[in-house]
């Protein structure tokens, strides 16, 4: 703009009052056509967030979502949980012949897989089972919302099985998790102990082949595959 401010400056030599009043008028309006322009980029630009409220999902998913931990995607964090529910299903299998040290991270392990069965522990707070779930839900909210392209669909769907996988592999694991802290003997609760373990590596690698068995990693891999083919990117 300061370009545009020297050429009238130049052109009418402000030598009187009237010239200097029109130069004012002339720079007043040159600040409010630029005011404008930005206000109708933002207003464009939200208009074109709100015409495709697929990609609205696939941000909640992806990017942030209002309950998580720090705001974080709700894969982002699943994923967490799932890390933290695993480590510590690892943990208690390190010495199968101590029963009170299995027991003691059972609670860790159930906090992370949802904090509503065990309120304070390792974990973030947030679950993976309230996290996984949410994956499965707003994608396929995406898919079902218009503007929903194609391939965003197809995508969808296997972002979607691999969470609900997830969230199935994480409920057997609380079943389990409380059967081991019910045990009266170290050596019943040994073999839970290790499963649970295996379950837990499961939470991210899934229980079989490709995105049908899949766990966390195989929605984080076909989430990619959207955000690329959607040019969502950051």
């Amino acid at each position: 703009m300061s370009g545009v401010y020297a050429y009238v400056e130049l052109v009418y030599r402000p030598q009187n009052h009237h010239c200097r009043r029109l130069i004012m008028h002339a720079k007043f309006g040159l600040t409010v056509l630029a005011a404008l322009a930005v206000s109708s980029l933002a207003i464009t630009q939200d208009a074109a967030a709100q015409a495709n409220p697929a990609q609205n999902h696939v941000g909640h998913v992806a990017d942030g979502f209002r309950g998580t931990p720090d705001g974080v995607g709700l894969l982002d964090a699943a994923i967490a949980e799932a890390g933290v529910a695993a480590q510590h299903a690892g943990f208690a299998a390190r010495d199968p012949s101590d029963l009170d040290a299995m027991k003691r991270h059972m609670g860790h392990v159930l906090h992370a897989l949802n904090p509503e069965e065990v309120e304070n522990g390792p974990g973030a707070g947030y679950g993976v089972v309230a996290a996984a779930g949410g994956v499965a839900r707003h994608i396929d909210l995406a898919a079902g919302s218009d503007g929903a392209s194609d391939a965003l669909k197809t995508h969808a769907n296997h972002v979607s099985t691999a969470a609900q996988n997830t969230v199935e592999t994480a409920t057997q694991m609380i079943e389990l998790a409380k059967s081991i802290q019910d045990a009266t003997s170290a050596s019943d609760a040994a073999g839970m102990v290790r499963r649970l373990a295996r379950l837990g590596m499961a939470l991210t690698a899934g229980q079989g082949e490709g995105w049908q068995g899949g766990g966390l990693d195989a929605s984080q891999q076909h989430l990619g595959f959207i955000t690329r083919e959607e040019e969502l990117e950051n």
